[in-house]
């Protein structure tokens, strides 16, 4: 319970601001986590913050945190183009296969903020088709490897946290 403005002791507008800054600051912690993590070490961490409580959308989303690291990995140790290519291209695939499965889902159980959620994902196909435009016409692994870690990374990991985290929640 916290202070009331009206004098007393119980739910007011005080405890929802601080759960509000609660919420920011752990997700600010995740965030940064992340940021220190894939520059240590050159990938994208997986824990249970991501967890939604759904197992086919919690091993897609394992399963993109893998792809994004091979990926990286791919770019990183010097990997021929094509393997690269092929990998970019599965990942691409896969997110969509993913987008779909997760939109499914919201179908289903009736989320109520289901049309904003897919225009969410709506608006990041074109950003993954632009990253594999760039690379299909330099073939640069390095500047893959850097808008992989700056783009996707942030995208997915924000997306995750903020936008289906609700889903979960709803569920």
């Amino acid at each position: 319970m916290g202070y009331s403005a009206r004098g007393g002791l119980g739910t007011s507008g005080i405890d929802i601001r601080f759960y509000v800054i609660e919420k920011t600051v752990n997700l600010a912690y995740h965030l940064y986590n992340m940021v220190v993590n894939i520059s240590a070490k050159d990938g994208f961490i997986w824990d249970d913050s991501y967890l939604l409580g759904n197992e086919l959308v919690d091993t897609q989303h394992r399963q993109l945190f893998d792809l994004v690291n091979t990926l990286v990995s791919s770019c990183a140790d010097g990997s021929d183009t094509e393997k690269v290519k092929k990998t970019l291209d599965f990942l691409v695939n896969y997110t969509v296969q993913h987008f779909n499965d997760e939109e499914a889902l919201q179908i289903k159980c009736n989320y109520p903020d289901y049309k904003r959620h897919k225009q969410l994902h709506e608006d990041f196909k074109p950003v993954v088709a632009e990253l594999v435009q760039r690379f299909n016409e330099c073939d640069s692994s390095d500047q893959l490897r850097i808008d992989i870690k700056t783009i996707v990374v942030k995208w997915l990991a924000n997306h995750i946290l903020n936008e289906d985290k609700k889903i979960g929640e709803y569920l």
